[in-house]
């Protein structure tokens, strides 16, 4: 099977005043998070959060800048998330799918909304329970 591609609209949530940005973006649900080129970093102006040390495919190890937020749209969704800066190519990972409700179609090689909800996401989320 082959790789799975999607094209995204990224913007800076801080900075309506900046045009978002039409990506094409792999999509990788074993990896977790977002991960864009430093030049989309750069021309969304993202401002740097954090310094995070991950470890790639080949499984070496990496100090790689966390930047946001971001806004990702796809169909009718839309998330906020933090993204890594790393590599060429941007990676949508397992968390901004999970919170758009996004689902891997591979027969046509894409993402699509979640068939199951068409008009809005749906999030599973656990209260946390207090016993007398």
């Amino acid at each position: 099977m082959g790789h799975t591609f999607s094209e995204i609209e990224l913007s800076n949530a801080r900075d309506d005043e900046l045009a978002p940005m039409t990506i094409s973006a792999l999509v990788d649900t074993g990896a977790p998070h977002m991960c864009i080129p430093q030049h989309v970093a750069l021309q969304l102006k993202l401002q740097v959060q954090d310094r995070r040390q991950v470890t790639i495919a080949n499984g070496a190890s990496e100090m790689v800048d966390y930047v946001g937020p971001v806004r990702i749209r796809f169909a009718n969704r839309q998330c906020l998330v933090g993204a890594l800066v790393l590599g060429d190519q941007a990676l949508l990972g397992a968390i901004p799918m999970e919170d758009m409700d996004l689902v891997v179609s591979p027969s046509r090689q894409t993402i699509t909304v979640n068939p199951s909800n068409p008009n809005i996401a749906v999030s599973l989320a656990m209260g946390v329970r207090t016993y007398p």
